[in-house]
């Protein structure tokens, strides 16, 4: 939490900071998030409670890094805090928008167990009322973690009363797959979600999960 309320201090410090050069190339964004079961590529990694999350990111011309916080719970008492760190670049090519980058996942009290990093490459293309998308990540070693890769694909159509369907299917390399299926509605300074989440384990079906999660995010 200590970790979270420092990012959001400086995103707003720094957001007032460049809010009188209207024409700089530099942007700055933050965001907080409440919810009711913190789900990870199909997977509760809050022991099915709510969590609180929030980061900041900044960007050059289509440059950015950022980071990112949420509580987490894997049923021990080793440690309660996820803190990711990224960067990459992200533009358009022939109406294709592309992002490519890498990622840190940290777990403060459990690095040499958990911690890892994956680099990716996410393609997408919006039309006036509907849009596709497709997400590779490639695993690296870190410390004793040889994470698996991972690739997902989704859709997102715009319904009556600015309400957004979006589904999505990803499958985590030899661990697991899942579907998922949500609504969205943006508001001027929030968003608010509702999904539905089915996790199916590769070898232990014991260890499936279902989930339905109500999310609030803000921005700043």
């Amino acid at each position: 939490m200590k970790f979270i309320k420092l990012s959001l201090s400086v995103a707003l410090i720094t957001t007032m900071a460049f809010a009188e050069e209207e024409k700089s190339d530099f942007g700055v964004s933050a965001n907080m998030a409440i919810t009711s079961n913190y789900i990870w590529r199909g997977m509760t990694q809050s022991n099915n409670s709510p969590a609180v999350q929030g980061g900041v990111d900044l960007e050059y011309k289509g440059l950015y890094i950022g980071t990112w916080g949420s509580n987490v719970d894997f049923g021990d008492t080793k440690n309660s805090l996820e803190a990711d760190f990224y960067g990459g670049y992200k533009s358009e090519l022939a109406g294709i928008a592309f992002d490519i980058g890498a990622i840190q996942y940290v777990y403060p009290n459990m690095s040499n167990e958990y911690n890892f990093a994956e680099v990716y490459l996410g393609l997408s293309k919006e039309w006036e009322k509907f849009g596709v998308r497709a997400k590779y990540s490639k695993g690296i070693e870190t410390n004793d973690l040889n994470p698996e890769d991972f690739w997902e694909v989704g859709a997102l159509t715009k319904l009556p009363y600015d309400v957004g369907f979006d589904v999505s299917y990803g499958d985590y390399h030899d661990i697991g797959t899942y579907y998922a299926l949500g609504l969205k509605r943006s508001f001027e300074k929030f968003n608010l979600s509702l999904a539905y989440i089915d996790f199916s384990h590769d070898t232990d079906s014991s260890a499936d999960e279902e989930n339905i999660v109500g999310t609030v995010t803000f921005r700043f």
